[in-house]
């Protein structure tokens, strides 16, 4: 299957022109609808069923600069126009089309989709490597894992001009609305939308993952409705029997083939077997590749295939919106939901309560110093994550750092302090995810290349995402029911798969996986740069895999389990310096 790329400004080399966008190259293969119509020019790229007369009505929006007019359409795509002075290029909402660019000096801004393209040497940046493992990569949404690349922000495009620095466009544009039921319809026309278009589009079979949880089920039952489907679910004796109950129980309510994948120990995650792509960035999935090369081969080579990626994102919401009544001075309205959820779990309301009232009196710019004064005051000991939303959370990675590390990453909080991102909390936090899980995303690319699969991901389409979003994270979050929004906008959905409020786990998978390679994985982390650059100690991450290899820990795991990926790429960067430097 092509890879699809383009690159502009400085970086245009190599590639097919673009109607129109005369320094614009794309990969031959690459899906493009483009018009020009004397100075103006717009091209889509990617995945959208967009026709000419759309995007011939849309030039007044690209001559009057209403950029984020352009990212209306349904699909997956990025999207390039120039008014003759100007010139704008933006992905999707989620950042799973990415747009990479630098500074060239006189030469001006080089961008491309994938950094590799920009003509510079890929120097990984350790510092925020390290500071991404210890408190997240959402403080710093326009970096990458390279020194002197930037990312453009799920979100934002790029907008460039002759003689003027690059300035970010803010496209995010959804319009909110009052309550659950007002947004639910719209939702629910977007996402099914965005499944059955590409299902009918396909012409044939088509792929998806059927994990039995309610975002691929969901999926599932729609494209079933709209063509032919081949779903695959993994299991083995480490995940959930109710996932795959439910998978089993979807499947057969749609009429679907449906093939399961019963796996052995050696798709157990961290095996990262010989061959494996490395990837342009660190990415979660790089320690599952065994798994997916195993449960995918049914449907290598199909059209697409559909996932339910980022439902978690669009169809919930974190405690995050309580943090946000308290921001709005609805201070009673927040008490009563927080003791009311955690009453229903049987926990105890108080430390919970706590938390989320610290959150809303520190503030973002606030939690980040203190996160970055507890760094510099000295060693982090791991404990147990006290219950609720913070905005910077000092996890189990912060115990491994050196005095050297973690001066490095107190340094990056508090210029991420100053940075300008959403101070609401509801609005900070669903944005951070969105473009977690479209790292995610755009992360398993070269894996999903590798092994004949072209993955879609309908909960991240932009209306999708906007149709979400426009219902206010304190509706989408339900005390009792689990996702309320699909329930609400897709209510011919069967009850049994909505009322579902469980949701299978893939701990002990993951503590098998670390106790079978865990003599390797020591190896890896002890080997590598962070390491090597003194911004780890591999002593402490060897206690730490030791006890999560042995169950003992179950907070080490999510951590481990980045630093893992993150030292396994760089292995494969110096890789890289190393032959090029021969």
């Amino acid at each position: 299957m092509e890879r699809e790329w383009m690159t502009g400004g400085s970086a245009a080399g190599d590639g097919v022109t673009i109607d129109g966008l005369g320094d614009v190259r794309r990969a031959p293969g690459t899906r493009v609808q483009a018009i020009a119509e004397g100075p103006l020019a717009l091209a889509v790229v990617g995945d959208c069923p967009v026709t000419k007369q759309k995007l011939h009505a849309a030039l007044p929006a690209v001559r009057a600069g209403q950029w984020g007019e352009l990212t209306r359409w349904p699909g997956s795509y990025w999207v390039v126009a120039s008014d003759g002075r100007q010139r704008f290029v933006c992905g999707d909402l989620a950042g799973m089309r990415a747009v990479y660019y630098t500074l060239r000096g006189d030469e001006g801004t080089a961008w491309a989709t994938e950094a590799r393209l920009l003509g510079r040497p890929l120097v990984p940046d350790l510092p925020w490597l390290v500071a991404r493992l210890t408190v997240g990569e959402h403080h710093w949404p326009h970096r990458s894992p390279y020194e002197e690349i930037h990312l453009v922000p799920g979100g934002f495009g790029l907008l460039l001009a002759p003689g003027a620095p690059p300035h970010l466009i803010d496209i995010s544009g959804a319009e909110p609305t009052d309550e659950l039921r007002e947004g639910a319809g719209r939702f629910g026309r977007a996402l099914t939308d965005a499944v059955q278009h590409r299902v009918r589009a396909a012409g044939g079979v088509v792929g998806a993952d059927l994990s039995g949880g309610l975002d691929s089920s969901a999926a599932v039952v729609l494209a079933a409705d709209a063509g032919t489907v081949h779903a695959v679910t993994y299991t083995d004796a480490y995940t959930s029997g109710e996932d795959m109950m439910f998978a089993a129980r979807v499947a057969e309510h749609t009429g679907i083939a449906h093939t399961v994948d019963m796996g052995a120990d050696e798709q157990l995650p961290f095996s990262f077997p010989a061959g494996q792509p490395t990837g342009a960035e660190p990415v979660l999935g790089a320690a599952m590749y065994a798994m997916d090369t195993s449960y995918l081969h049914p449907v290598r080579g199909l059209p697409l295939h559909l996932t339910g990626h980022g439902g978690d994102i669009v169809l919930d919401a974190s405690s995050s919106c309580w943090v946000r009544l308290l921001q709005d001075g609805r201070r009673r309205e927040a008490h009563r939901q927080v003791v009311a959820f955690a009453r229903l779990r049987n926990t105890a309301p108080g430390p919970y309560w706590k938390a989320l009232k610290e959150a809303a009196v520190l503030g973002r710019a606030g939690s980040l110093e203190r996160a970055a004064q507890a760094l510099e005051h000295g060693r982090i000991t791991p404990q147990a994550a006290v219950a609720g939303w913070s905005w910077c959370r000092l996890g189990t990675g912060a115990s491994w750092l050196t005095d050297y590390g973690r001066h490095q990453v107190a340094a990056l909080l508090r210029q991420a302090a100053g940075d300008q991102q959403p101070e609401l909390a509801d609005e900070f936090d669903q944005w951070a995810a969105l473009r977690s899980v479209g790292a995610s995303a755009r992360g398993w690319a070269p894996y999903g290349h590798a092994l004949g699969i072209r993955p879609v991901y309908p909960y991240l389409d932009n209306q999708v995402v906007r149709a979400a979003f426009a219902v206010p994270a304190l509706a989408r979050r339900g005390l009792v029911a689990y996702k309320p929004l699909l329930r609400a906008a897709l209510p011919e959905l069967p009850d049994w798969l909505t009322s579902r409020r469980s949701k299978g786990s893939f701990t002990a998978q993951r503590i098998a996986g670390l106790a079978r390679h865990q003599g390797r994985l020591d190896e890896l982390t002890v080997s590598s740069p962070l390491a090597d650059s003194g911004l780890i100690d591999p002593a402490s991450v060897r206690t730490s895999l030791a006890q999560a290899a042995r169950g003992q820990s179950a907070m080490l795991i999510a951590d481990l389990h980045q630093l893992i990926v993150t030292c396994w790429w760089l292995s494969g960067q110096t890789t890289r310096r190393q032959v090029a430097a021969c």
